[in-house]
Protein backbone atom coordinates (compact mmCIF):
# COMPACT_ATOMS: atom_id res chain seq x y z
CA UNK A 1 0.00 0.00 0.00
CA UNK A 2 1.44 3.55 -0.63
CA UNK A 3 -0.18 7.21 -0.58
CA UNK A 4 1.57 10.06 -2.42
CA UNK A 5 0.49 13.20 -0.98
CA UNK A 6 1.15 16.71 -3.37
CA UNK A 7 -0.22 20.14 -3.31
CA UNK A 8 0.88 21.78 -0.20
CA UNK A 9 2.63 24.74 0.34
CA UNK A 10 3.08 28.37 2.14
CA UNK A 11 -0.21 30.39 1.53
CA UNK A 12 -1.22 33.51 3.51
CA UNK A 13 -4.29 33.23 5.47
CA UNK A 14 -7.48 33.73 3.11
CA UNK A 15 -6.07 31.62 0.42
CA UNK A 16 -6.77 28.17 -1.40
CA UNK A 17 -4.93 25.33 -1.91
CA UNK A 18 -5.67 21.65 -3.42
CA UNK A 19 -3.84 18.81 -2.36
CA UNK A 20 -4.09 15.74 -4.64
CA UNK A 21 -3.09 12.01 -3.32
CA UNK A 22 -2.44 9.13 -5.61
CA UNK A 23 -3.15 5.58 -3.87
CA UNK A 24 -1.56 2.89 -5.10
CA UNK A 25 -1.59 -1.53 -3.63
CA UNK A 26 -5.14 -1.75 -2.76
CA UNK A 27 -8.54 -1.93 -4.32
CA UNK A 28 -9.11 1.90 -4.97
CA UNK A 29 -12.34 1.95 -5.94
CA UNK A 30 -13.74 -0.09 -3.74
CA UNK A 31 -12.67 1.46 -0.38
CA UNK A 32 -13.80 5.46 0.81
CA UNK A 33 -10.86 7.60 1.49
CA UNK A 34 -10.01 10.60 3.73
CA UNK A 35 -7.30 13.08 4.67
CA UNK A 36 -5.93 13.47 8.08
CA UNK A 37 -3.54 16.30 9.13
CA UNK A 38 -1.16 16.53 12.36
CA UNK A 39 -0.25 20.06 13.19
CA UNK A 40 3.34 20.35 15.18
CA UNK A 41 3.75 18.33 18.49
CA UNK A 42 0.16 17.41 18.18
CA UNK A 43 -1.60 13.93 16.93
CA UNK A 44 -3.04 13.27 13.54
CA UNK A 45 -6.43 14.00 13.28
CA UNK A 46 -9.25 13.22 10.62
CA UNK A 47 -10.14 15.95 8.48
CA UNK A 48 -12.79 14.89 5.74
CA UNK A 49 -13.99 11.15 4.06
CA UNK A 50 -15.78 10.68 0.99
CA UNK A 51 -17.45 7.58 0.27
CA UNK A 52 -17.03 4.96 -2.66
CA UNK A 53 -18.28 6.64 -5.99
CA UNK A 54 -17.73 9.93 -4.31
CA UNK A 55 -21.59 10.16 -3.24
CA UNK A 56 -21.43 10.80 0.19
CA UNK A 57 -18.80 13.11 2.15
CA UNK A 58 -18.08 13.99 5.67
CA UNK A 59 -16.10 16.61 7.90
CA UNK A 60 -14.75 17.45 11.09
CA UNK A 61 -16.42 20.88 12.25
CA UNK A 62 -13.28 23.35 11.80
CA UNK A 63 -13.09 22.72 8.08
CA UNK A 64 -16.91 22.48 7.35
CA UNK A 65 -17.73 25.19 4.36
CA UNK A 66 -14.26 25.71 4.06
CA UNK A 67 -13.01 22.28 3.03
CA UNK A 68 -14.10 20.17 -0.22
CA UNK A 69 -12.95 16.76 -0.62
CA UNK A 70 -13.32 14.34 -3.67
CA UNK A 71 -12.03 11.58 -5.62
CA UNK A 72 -11.21 10.73 -9.44
CA UNK A 73 -11.27 6.75 -9.29
CA UNK A 74 -9.54 6.87 -13.10
CA UNK A 75 -6.70 7.91 -11.31
CA UNK A 76 -6.58 6.63 -8.15
CA UNK A 77 -6.59 9.67 -6.59
CA UNK A 78 -8.20 11.82 -3.77
CA UNK A 79 -8.45 15.73 -3.64
CA UNK A 80 -8.48 18.15 -0.90
CA UNK A 81 -9.76 21.93 -2.09
CA UNK A 82 -8.98 23.71 0.76
CA UNK A 83 -10.55 27.76 0.96
CA UNK A 84 -10.42 30.45 2.98
CA UNK A 85 -7.02 28.98 4.82
CA UNK A 86 -6.41 29.59 8.73
CA UNK A 87 -3.07 29.78 9.99
CA UNK A 88 -4.86 26.81 12.42
CA UNK A 89 -5.07 25.02 9.32
CA UNK A 90 -1.09 24.62 9.51
CA UNK A 91 -0.55 20.53 9.43
CA UNK A 92 1.02 17.85 7.21
CA UNK A 93 -1.58 16.22 5.47
CA UNK A 94 -2.12 13.03 5.00
CA UNK A 95 -4.35 10.41 3.27
CA UNK A 96 -5.37 6.68 3.59
CA UNK A 97 -8.18 4.53 2.83
CA UNK A 98 -11.16 4.53 5.05
CA UNK A 99 -14.57 6.82 5.99
CA UNK A 100 -13.70 8.57 9.24
CA UNK A 101 -10.74 5.93 10.27
CA UNK A 102 -7.51 5.38 8.66
CA UNK A 103 -7.97 1.51 6.90
CA UNK A 104 -4.04 0.91 6.72
CA UNK A 105 -1.54 1.25 9.45
CA UNK A 106 1.21 2.71 6.90
CA UNK A 107 1.10 6.50 5.66
CA UNK A 108 2.85 8.43 3.03
CA UNK A 109 5.42 11.01 3.64
CA UNK A 110 2.49 13.99 3.99
CA UNK A 111 2.07 17.07 2.52
CA UNK A 112 2.81 20.30 4.96
CA UNK A 113 0.50 23.16 4.52
CA UNK A 114 1.86 26.54 6.25
CA UNK A 115 -0.63 29.49 6.45
CA UNK A 116 0.74 32.96 7.14
CA UNK A 117 -1.06 35.18 9.46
Amino acid sequence: VQFVESGGGLVQAGGSLTLSCRASGFNFTRNPMSWYRQAPGKLRWWVAGVSTHGDETSYTDSVKGRFTISRDDAKRTVYLQMNNLTPDDTADYYCNAGYTRSTFSGWGRGTQVTVSS
